[in-house]
């Protein structure tokens, strides 16, 4: 990867220098020749990855498991990291203003939000019959 990152670094140089020779007139045309290579490696490298996903997909089919949907473990797991970080400033704020009563009434609704989302199989996103992903609004859910 830092060949890559070493021959970019490299055109860019280039690029700089042509400019400071051709002058600033041919710049837009520079800039330009060094996006196309910078679009052309991007491309790559994504076409790449998935290739290299969509391998590992069929190698889980294969091997008689299920794949895992794209981006399933952020979204299944983000709100309960994000609570748990968030859950020692509440808990503080809770005890500091009432007690151990607030404290409980912290963490209550802690789990309550994390119940909530597990019940709804921690799906913060659905997709929708297009193939298009829009937030979850949680009143369609109910439905089935």
């Amino acid at each position: 990867m830092e060949t890559r990152d070493q021959d970019l670094k490299k055109e860019l140089a280039a690029t700089l220098q042509a400019r400071g020779e051709l002058g600033a007139e041919y710049e837009a045309a520079l800039i330009d020749s060094f996006l196309e290579k910078v679009d052309r490696r991007l491309d790559t490298t994504l076409d790449r990855r998935v290739r290299r996903q969509l391998a590992e997909q069929q190698v889980t089919v294969a091997r008689g498991g299920r794949p895992a949907p794209p981006g399933s473990f952020g979204e299944r797991h983000g709100l309960a990291v994000v609570s748990l970080v968030l859950a020692v400033p509440l808990s503080a704020i809770g005890a500091a203003n009432a007690g151990i009563g607030g404290l409980v009434v912290s963490w209550l609704g802690i789990v309550g939000v994390n119940a909530f989302q597990a019940a709804r199989g921690g799906r913060l996103f659905r997709r929708r019959e297009d193939g298009a992903v829009r937030e979850n609004d949680g009143i369609s859910d109910w439905t089935g």
